[in-house]
């Protein structure tokens, strides 16, 4: 892994990197390889993610309008069901995209207040080149991911614009059901309480 960083990065490129690391430690660790340790190597990856993504804040903005609509309780219940969908789809690209990966671009910091957006490009051994945009937010004195930003597609977008068709057309109901489904189809793992 070779890396050409920023003059002087910030706060929020040092944690994307000093994530980025620990997730590529965990992934091309030999002792985390093998189907036998699969589920550890997932939680381990699950504890990273919890340090660096505001899950609660992702929820929110996924599910956007309808979130005022929400009692806690439900809002709770969503926070849960949204982190293991992100996680799950999260960790399983992560794990397909380091056989591919050859480089990891650090390109520039924009910072204004509490916000803040990370340019990165992962470049792949067939000299494919992955735009990723972290955004970040600083709400309580430390930086944390709230939406990521692959090949110009923002993943919070995508999922408000599929949970919002979801409840337009059926029900917050129907939403809840489906991720609930999703989750138990999912590859075993511990189920996500609330956060």
């Amino acid at each position: 892994l070779t890396s050409l960083g920023l003059a002087g990065p910030g706060e929020p490129t040092a944690l994307i990197k000093e994530t980025t690391e620990k997730v590529l430690a965990i992934l091309e660790d030999p002792q985390w390889h093998g189907a036998e340790k699969h589920a550890q190597r997932q939680e381990r990856l699950r504890k990273v993610a919890d340090t660096m993504f505001d899950w609660e804040e992702m929820a929110r903005r996924a599910l956007a309008t309808h979130w005022r609509e929400r009692t806690p309780e439900e809002q709770k219940e969503f926070a849960g069901l949204f982190t293991d969908l992100v996680e799950r789809s999260y960790i399983h690209r992560l794990e397909g995209a380091v056989e591919q990966r050859q480089d990891i671009l650090y390109l520039d910091e924009q910072m204004d207040g509490s916000r803040a957006v990370v340019k990165t490009k992962v470049v792949t051994k067939r000299n494919l080149e992955v735009p990723i945009e972290y955004r970040l937010h600083n709400p309580s004195g430390q930086w944390q991911i709230y939406d990521v930003v692959i090949e110009g597609v923002s993943l919070v977008n995508n999922y408000r614009s599929q949970f919002n068709r979801i409840i337009q057309s059926s029900s917050y109901k129907e939403l809840i059901q489906k991720m609930k489904a999703k989750q138990a189809e999912s590859s075993p793992g511990p189920e996500r309480k609330s956060r």
